[in-house]
């Protein structure tokens, strides 16, 4: 059973410590301690405290909205502090790709062009000024395990694939990755990449060619999100999972054997499992009763979302609890 390194011994596991997991934060500073204080979390010290709660943040924390450095400070000192825990995100995994030197040695100023510049530029511009505390939480970024189990609940960024996750988790019990790991990850296709880019990013299925959705932060994709808990999926919208929608024609197509391939299954058996990632809109609710997904689109004038757990099997969309941006 994982233990993360940077808990202490009384790591989240039970109703005895409530558990609050929180969605991507994205720069969301002022948001972020405004859904802390209405949970019940104060500062002591400079640290945010809750006196028989801990928080779970489940990544990005950068990139797109106003407050970058603040969201970290945040969530860096309450980790430090062991008040949180956090995993890594699909936008903390291409900063660090991003910044990473040449043989997979130090950090270098990004790489940037094109769609890179423009998802990191909140974040670059921020930092403009801090070149050293920004290489500080790239360390940091490398610190965060891709993912968190525990004998009642699973947390992952974006999706959790037991046939690359447990033999992850054997060789690295403490979910962590290296430079060295990080730097195979950036060959397309490798075990590295498929463990990083399943986890933090999940899975996606691609439109027919020529044809593209235009997302809401402006992206040309000519890819679409799917979710992981459809059973017995039929066609593309049984798995399709964010706001954009598919072409109407495409939507009803049958799925393909390749395309049934690509597809990952989290059965209802299976411990609740937190993840973000999907820009979901709309009042938070419980797409399976053993997942939730916290992402909200707090940056996009949505709700940064959290899911107060206390230990229960089968998952409640009461517990939900958030800040809407125009709050």
């Amino acid at each position: 059973m994982l233990v993360d390194p940077m808990a202490d011994a009384s790591a989240p596991d039970s109703a005895e410590e409530g558990v609050d997991l929180i969605g991507d934060v994205h720069g969301c500073g002022d948001m972020l301690e405004c859904l802390l204080e209405k949970m019940g979390y104060q500062k002591r010290g400079g640290v945010y405290a809750h006196d028989s709660r801990r928080a779970i943040f489940l990544g990005d924390l950068i990139d797109r909205g106003p407050h970058v450095q603040k969201a970290l400070e945040i969530v860096r000192s309450m980790v430090d502090a062991g008040t949180a825990l956090v995993v890594m995100g699909n936008h903390e995994a291409h900063a660090l790709k991003q910044c990473l030197g040449q043989g997979g040695r130090g950090f270098t100023m990004p790489r940037v062009g094109g769609r890179s510049e423009r998802v990191m530029s909140e974040t670059l511009a921020q930092f403009e000024r801090s070149p050293t505390l920004w290489a500080s939480y790239l360390e940091w970024f490398l610190e965060m395990p891709l993912c968190l189990e525990f004998e009642h609940f699973r947390v992952a960024h974006a999706c959790w694939d037991e046939s690359l996750l447990r033999p992850f988790l054997n060789d690295h019990p403490d979910g962590r990755i290296d430079r060295h790991f990080l730097a195979a990850a950036s060959v397309q296709g490798s075990p590295e990449h498929r463990v990083l880019d399943r986890t933090t990013r999940g899975t996606q299925l691609r439109l027919p060619q020529g044809q593209v959705i235009h997302s809401l932060d402006g992206t040309r994709r000519s890819v679409f999100r799917t979710h992981f808990w459809a059973r017995s999926p039929q066609t593309h919208g049984d798995v399709v999972f964010q706001p954009d929608p598919l072409p109407p024609e495409f939507e009803d197509q049958p799925l393909r054997d390749e395309e049934r391939r690509r597809l990952v299954h989290y059965p209802l058996s299976q411990r609740p499992l937190f993840v973000g990632h999907y820009w979901c809109e709309g009042i938070p609710s419980l797409p399976a009763a053993n997942i939730a997904c916290l992402d909200y689109s707090a940056v996009r004038g949505g709700r940064l979302v959290a899911y107060r757990f206390d230990g229960e099997t089968t998952l409640d969309a009461g517990r939900f609890c958030w800040i809407s941006a125009d709050t």
